[in-house]
């Protein structure tokens, strides 16, 4: 998605605005602000001011909309103005809303379309999701090695509203591989006949179509670049990932990685535009299925029911400690996913990584011991004290160590490491604390 570079338009008309307040707004707002405006309007409200606007400002407000929105009012565009919109968008983005209608609305928008379009939205949709080719544009600018750095700039100068970006073209032999690239302040700062083979670079840095879009994204953000190029098995350049989009993925994988720490199951709406029903069966199943794991809480209660019923103070320490192994667990596990997901660490790194957590949750475990210490003093003598500070000791530990060690167990299953997010650990660390202060309880205080 090319990026609107104008300044900020006016704030959003109140609802009771005039109507020259509103003319005003649409005129001037940024692309952004009015995408932002139009969503929060009834659809046919919405379709109205739509097609009001100029047709290239059309497909640019059009493609800052949500999916969810964009395709609600596709269904209601008349087929001729949005094939014009769909037309007019980046070629990214007609893809991603491509991908969101149905097979029928897709077939009709299809057939409406000139076939370079037609053919292109078949070509970029056909990848699989969550690959460089799933999110790659096709619109880019190319150059030959025989070109002066004068033809050049002619021929970007043609070319650039067409073009997603011209900071960079890339120079491509005549099968089309990609053999160097060059800077559009390269081309500004040589001489008019300087040849374009002797100002490339001629080892772009370049991604398959099927490398992931996360590595992808992480590629961009380490090496500060504008767009990042994606070959095919033979070399041919296919397309370009600019920064804008990276950074896209990079949201929307954060976003995920967030519900499957909250153990919600990932869903592509907003918070806001999701159903009710959405929201109820994304975060159903996890909700259910720990309580069959809290079950197990319950029944090491009940396996230790007469050093309960001798000790009842103990009851009072139990809340505390098992929820502080939970906090610890929970801390280390989310450490480690966000490592694990900016690439800060790797598998081969668990060793290091756990005997360096088992010395500080050691030192945390002994801190917590003595904060909890004079509270079993008083509310149970010497030795519940012993009791609940060898069990904070221990429960921190492992709850430390089992945050630090799921992500790395599940990568190495080749799952999400965030699955392993805090209810889990939680629930984890509940089970074995109660095992951890009973068992404690009924080897130093008796039955």
């Amino acid at each position: 998605m090319r990026k609107n570079e104008t300044s900020p338009g006016a704030t959003m008309p109140p609802e009771d605005a005039s109507n020259e307040t509103i003319r005003h707004f649409v005129q001037t707002a940024h692309a952004v602000d009015l995408a932002a405006w139009l969503a929060e309007l009834p659809q046919d409200l919405a379709q109205e001011q739509i097609l009001a606007l100029a047709q290239p400002r059309q497909a640019e407000t059009f493609s800052y909309l949500s999916l969810d929105v964009q395709a609600a009012l596709a269904r209601r565009l008349g087929r001729r103005e949005l094939a014009e919109i769909v037309t007019r968008m980046e070629a990214d983005d007609r893809v991603d809303l491509f991908n969101h209608l149905t097979p029928e609305e897709q077939q009709r928008l299809l057939r409406d379309l000139a076939q370079e379009e037609r053919e292109d939205i078949r070509r970029l949709s056909a990848y699989a999701e969550e690959t460089a080719g799933a999110i790659m544009t096709s619109d880019y600018a190319t150059l030959a090695t025989s070109m002066s750095a004068h033809e050049a700039i002619e021929v970007l100068r043609r070319e650039a509203p067409e073009k997603e970006t011209i900071y960079r073209s890339y120079v491509l032999d005549a099968d089309r591989r990609l053999i160097g690239s060059v800077r559009l302040v390269e081309l500004i700062l040589a001489g008019t006949d300087t040849l374009i083979a002797e100002i490339m670079d001629p080892d772009p840095m370049a991604v398959t179509l099927d490398t992931d879009q996360e590595e992808v994204a992480r590629l961009i953000a380490r090496y500060d670049l504008t767009a990042l190029p994606v070959i095919d098995e033979h070399g041919r350049l296919v397309g370009i990932i600019t920064r804008d989009d990276a950074e896209d993925v990079m949201q929307r994988e954060t976003t995920e990685d967030f519900q499957k720490i909250a153990t919600v199951i990932p869903f592509s709406q907003s918070i806001r535009e999701a159903g009710k029903s959405v929201l109820y069966k994304k975060r159903i199943f996890w909700l259910a299925l720990l309580v069959f794991g809290n079950l197990f809480s319950g029944a090491g209660i009940a396996f230790f029911e007469e050093t309960i019923l001798a000790y009842v103070a103990l009851v009072f320490f139990l809340p505390l400690l098992i929820d502080s192994g939970g906090n610890a667990g929970s801390q280390a596990a989310t450490l480690m996913v966000r490592a694990l997901a900016t690439g800060d660490a790797a598998l081969k790194d668990w060793r290091d990584l756990i005997l360096r957590e088992l010395t500080i949750a050691t030192a945390l475990g002994a801190t917590m011991a003595l904060i909890v210490s004079p509270i079993g003093l008083l509310r149970g003598g010497s030795d519940i004290a012993l009791v609940v500070s060898l069990t904070m000791m221990l429960v921190v530990i492992v709850g430390s160590l089992v945050g630090m060690s799921l992500p790395f167990l599940l990568s190495r299953l080749r799952l999400d490491p965030a699955t392993a997010s805090a209810p889990l650990i939680t629930t984890i660390s509940d089970v074995v604390g109660v095992l951890i202060y009973f068992s404690l309880a009924t080897s130093i205080l008796g039955p």
